[in-house]
């Protein structure tokens, strides 16, 4: 098969701060996707350490201090944009290490980006500090051509806010769900097939998901039958998180939630156009 007749493979991922490093960069090595979403993505170009701390009173984590770096090194092939929401500090035991935090996008090379859009669909960038919670949220966008279908392919996708009172629906989710497709309208045009995806932390009957299937999107997660995008290293009640829709489900080739191998606290889904 000449790769022109290769379906278009689109990933959407929540890294974890590269936490399961070792079992995460391989697979995404291997699998190598035409586009890779990926969120809590770590970049501290002022450490040469490996590893840094995260901490937050109790929540104590360790994260993949160059993370973004990481990532683009497996993906030669890729270009890669990475969306900060706010500049913190890691730790290197007791020094604090300036970092920065957000989501990234890679693109095949050999795929044409003929658009793109970056913002907020939480609050605004933070310089000094993660800040409170629910803390700055960036979305990043890329429309893309498709010679194997000769068509224009959008892929917008962000990190849904944390709320400490769990997933419900508040105004703010909504006001992030509206945003996050107003961005995805933005970067499309008449005729592209467009796709939404992101760890949006809500649950399967949320506002957000209603207010992107009203807008003509179809949710592919619960849609397909999948019954979790967590893997086994989350161990808290609430089994969904990730999701990803379309515009035209008759688009969809293959959905995939990817439960083995197990690279994150999240699974991967996986969709091939």
């Amino acid at each position: 098969m000449d790769i022109e007749d290769q379906p278009m493979e689109i990933m959407c991922l929540n890294g974890w701060g590269g936490t399961l490093h070792g079992e995460l960069l391989p697979y995404i090595q291997s699998a190598a996707p035409d586009v890779l979403c990926l969120q809590e993505v770590v970049h501290s170009p002022a450490s040469n350490k490996c590893w840094l701390t995260y901490r937050d009173g109790d929540h104590i984590l360790p994260q993949r201090a160059n993370f973004f770096r990481d990532v683009s090194k497996a993906l030669p092939d890729h270009i890669a944009v990475f969306c900060p929401a706010a500049q913190g500090v890691l730790w290197d035991n007791e020094q604090s290490i300036p970092s920065q935090w957000g989501v990234a996008t890679f693109v095949r090379n050999s795929i044409p980006i003929i658009g793109q859009i970056q913002g907020f669909v939480h609050k605004a960038y933070s310089p000094v500090g993660y800040g409170d919670h629910p803390r700055s949220r960036s979305a990043h966008g890329v429309r893309i051509y498709d010679y194997s279908s000769d068509r224009s392919i959008s892929v917008t996708h962000m990190h849904g806010l944390r709320d400490l009172n769990g997933k419900i629906d508040t105004p703010e989710r909504a006001k992030q769900a509206a945003r996050l497709l107003n961005m995805s309208q933005q970067v499309s045009e008449p005729g592209d097939v467009m796709v939404i995806c992101g760890d949006f932390n809500v649950e399967p009957d949320s506002e957000t998901l209603q207010i992107l299937t009203h807008a003509g999107f179809s949710e592919l997660v619960t849609g397909q039958g999948f019954t979790s995008t967590r893997s086994s290293h989350y161990e808290k009640p609430g089994k969904f998180a990730d999701y990803m829709l379309i515009s035209d489900p008759d688009d969809v080739q293959r959905f995939e939630v990817i439960y083995d191998p197990e690279v994150s606290d999240h699974c991967p889904l996986v969709l091939e156009l």
